[in-house]
């Protein structure tokens, strides 16, 4: 089968693309910029294009299908004359589910913790030698890809994204997957870009679990008031799973988990992390994985790349970096490092980097955000706002937005930085959050800081 990607590129696309090589197909692809990793993987697996641009020569009736990225626009070169001769075209999950539709699909939905979640149910199946094809949103130690695709397995793990499937696609990618079993983690408003309402951004979950194949099941985050009305309320003919945060203490900086065997000390933590958990536990046993064995390899579960990562560790003070970036993941991630270290001075910084976290009339979601954090710091640049072409942003109604006096804020990199640097961290537990690098922050200097 001869494939070729419009934006090959993309963090996702990129590895659609290494994994249809990987199963034996022709692959081709364009894009106008490509950055690392994806240059070098591309590179490795003989995929990158040799010179960046569009070009419609590339696009023949020779090809059995387009894949079709976000990063490329309605009236892209390339798109048009697939378009004038009648190719197929599908969007990334589009061609997932064509690439699955004969396996039991599993996906994982929510507005946080899905990464996490698809990471510790694949960290399982890898755990016990249970081979299963899956797409998750990041690098995972002892996997090499981030989606992987065969012929003969018989699950498929995705991670189901809310986001718009392609330019000529406007349906969120969760919407297209018609899973066998499903997970929903939790829902707060998030992408204001694309679902400018609270209750447009619901409706889109309504819809996922509606799509739920008949008989099929899914588990829900019972604790999350909006996800339990939403799956209660549907009329699909599917089993309901509630699950909620399992019993757990933490003793001298490390998290203990209580099971029926016991108790177990694990890695990861925090109450939302433990949540996932407990949603990893259900869809690993309709995965035919039983509850010791899940035990017995989710201790080793480290966490997700970029998702509440350990950067450094001392004798008194420790740092972490965090994708955290929407009010609901600051809140979670803010509380379970000052849960996680009580006896520390927590230092929260977070970059307000994505569109909606810029938006003047979304900060008021921040409210509490950074309530846990001793000493919370904001960081943005106007610059970021001028890009995006939105209104500009005060210190004013940042400093509303979260309700602290106290709030330290800065929109020079430079500032922040000296800020960072001058910090003694005795005793001290350091959070950075964002989905940028605060204006060219080198995590690696930051190690330098912990003692």
């Amino acid at each position: 089968m001869n494939v070729h990607f419009i934006a090959i590129g993309g963090a996702a696309m990129h590895n659609l693309a290494i994994a249809l090589h990987n199963k034996g197909y022709q692959v081709t692809g364009s894009d106008d910029t490509i950055f690392e990793p994806s240059k070098s993987r591309l590179e490795a697996k003989g995929l990158l294009p040799e010179a960046f641009g569009w070009y419609p020569e590339k696009i023949n009736n020779g090809l059995d299908a387009i894949v079709l990225g976000m990063h490329a626009h309605a009236d892209n070169p390339e798109l048009l004359q697939a378009q004038e001769l009648g190719l197929k075209i599908y969007s990334y999950p589009e061609f997932l589910y064509e690439q699955s539709k004969n396996k039991t699909r599993v996906v994982i939905g929510g507005s946080h913790g899905k990464t996490t979640i698809t990471s510790m149910i694949l960290h399982v199946m890898h755990y016990h030698d249970r081979d299963v094809d899956y797409m998750v949103g990041a690098q995972l130690e002892g996997f090499d890809v981030m989606v992987r695709l065969t012929e003969e397995n018989d699950f498929i793990v995705l991670e189901g994204d809310e986001y718009l499937s392609s330019p000529i696609d406007r349906r969120p990618k969760f919407h297209l997957y018609k899973p066998n079993i499903a997970l929903l983690s939790g829902i707060a408003w998030d992408h204001i870009n694309v679902f400018p309402t609270y209750e447009n951004y619901v409706e889109q979950f309504s819809i996922f679990v509606d799509s739920i194949v008949n008989g099929g099941s899914i588990n829900y985050n019972v604790e999350d008031p909006e996800v339990k009305r939403v799956v209660e309320a549907s009329n699909n003919p599917i089993r309901k799973i509630p699950y909620h945060t399992p019993d757990y203490t933490v003793q001298n900086g490390e998290t203990i988990l209580e099971t029926s065997e016991g108790d177990l000390p694990i890695e990861v933590f925090g109450k939302h992390n433990l949540n996932n958990l407990a949603g990893a536990k259900w869809i690993c046993q309709h995965m035919g994985i039983d509850e010791d064995d899940f035990y017995e390899a989710i201790a080793t579960f480290k966490g997700a790349s970029k998702r509440l990562e350990k950067i450094a560790q001392g004798q008194t003070s420790v740092a972490y970096k965090d994708f955290a970036h929407s009010p609901s993941k600051v809140a979670a991630t803010t509380q379970a490092v000052k849960e996680q270290y009580q006896d520390k001075t927590l230092i929260a910084c977070l970059e307000l980097h994505t569109y909606s976290s810029l938006n003047a009339e979304f900060l008021k979601e921040y409210k509490g955000a950074l309530d846990a954090a001793d000493v919370p710091v904001v960081f943005y640049s106007p610059d970021a706002v001028e890009i995006k072409k939105l209104q500009k942003v005060t210190h004013e109604q940042i400093a509303q937005a979260f309700n602290r006096d106290d709030l330290i804020i800065y929109t020079n990199s430079e500032d922040f930085k000296n800020f960072l640097f001058t910090q003694d961290l005795e005793n001290k537990a350091l959070l950075l959050m964002s989905s940028g690098n605060y204006g060219g922050l080198n995590f690696e200097d930051v190690k330098t800081l912990v003692k």
